[in-house]
């Protein structure tokens, strides 16, 4: 049934399930039957960009661990075109896949495709809304997410200099700069907020970690002591270097980066996280099919659901929780309207 909705977040387990090989960048645990279970596209960075693709991996898992139904997982590389995207896309749904969803915008005009071609089968969106009968699309309030990190930011800050990075300078990623930057604004008009993007264009830049690496060297030279993060696999460059800093901090953002296992060794200089709870729209999503009534339409995660929320892990916020709170309630009141553009 197509319909337009908010959903309410449940938590999520994050055990992670084995996957066997089955070729370079694809990893299948299959069933039998027409429906094989989940066929999951990731974006550049793949599973374990301790970031927003691995929080869709961990959405599959637990659908396969507690659906008992069966998966395959493949990945785009950089400078793809649209026509394999299509591929990927088609390969699952021909081969009996279902849902079948692309993890990222870069997908929306493929999946709009695909889905016509394939009306028996239910696609989905992550971070785009495209039409079609057939398809979920999934959308977050990452804005409102980022605006507890610059409330947070701005109160953690010694230098009174702050700064963000983005991946790609396109209006996704800017949603996180834009909500970032009010909420240091509004916590604290004193504070500097520098902005910066590694690519103008160009999906590499969530998956350039020696770039970021170096755009957050740069920062940190420049005497901004907190550094908020939003490009995927980069992400890693820029805590790197922010660790090597004493008295910097990092937020992570997409998955709990402080509880990452590939980010340990830095995880001390990691402040919060802004999470952004794709797992849970793909769990959604899988038992909808599963239940033989598919969600399709848009789909709305958003603060005042945990759609989007502030990670906690660490301790590093504790001393902010009143006034983060504060700031989160005001949010869903409607008292504060958090911009989506910078």
């Amino acid at each position: 049934m197509r319909r337009v909705s908010t959903i309410a977040v449940a938590g999520i387990c994050t055990a992670a399930l084995a996957f066997s090989l089955t070729a370079c960048g694809e990893s299948s645990t299959e069933s039998g039957g027409k429906d094989k279970g989940i066929g999951l596209a990731f974006d550049v960075g793949g599973r374990d960009d301790h970031s927003f693709n691995e929080s869709a991996a961990r959405g599959m898992d637990k659908a396969m661990k507690e659906l008992k139904v069966g998966g395959k997982a493949m990945t785009a590389k950089n400078n793809e075109t649209e026509a394999d995207r299509e591929q990927r896309l088609s390969s699952l749904a021909e081969a009996g896949y279902n849902p079948v969803i692309g993890v990222g915008f870069n997908y929306a005009k493929s999946i709009q495709k695909v889905a016509a071609d394939n009306p028996k089968t239910t696609f989905a969106i992550v971070d785009s809304v495209v039409p079609g009968k057939n398809v979920d699309s999934i959308v977050f309030g990452e804005h409102e997410g980022s605006y507890l990190a610059g409330v947070a930011a701005a109160l953690k800050t010694k230098t009174k200099k702050v700064s963000f990075i983005g991946g790609v300078n396109n209006a996704l990623i800017q949603k996180f700069q834009a909500g970032f930057e009010q909420g240091v604004r509004e916590t604290d008009p004193k504070v500097k907020i520098t902005s910066q993007y590694l690519y103008p264009n160009n999906d590499k830049g969530f998956n350039d970690p020696a770039a970021a690496k170096d755009k957050a060297k740069g920062m940190l030279d420049a005497g901004n002591d907190v550094i908020y993060t939003a490009a995927g696999l980069s992400g890693s460059g820029s805590i790197e270097a922010i660790a090597a800093q004493k008295g910097a901090w990092a937020i992570g953002v997409d998955s709990d980066q402080y509880q990452q296992s590939g980010l340990e060794k830095y995880k001390s200089s990691i402040l919060t996280s802004v999470v952004k709870n794709v797992d849970v729209a793909v769990f959604d999503l899988v038992k909808s099919v599963k239940d033989g009534k598919p969600l399709t339409g848009t789909h709305r995660y958003l603060l005042k659901d945990g759609g989007v929320s502030l990670s906690t892990s660490g301790g590093n916020i504790d001393d902010l929780k009143d006034k983060i709170a504060e700031a989160k309630q005001k949010i869903v009141d409607g008292k504060v309207k958090v911009k989506e553009n910078p």
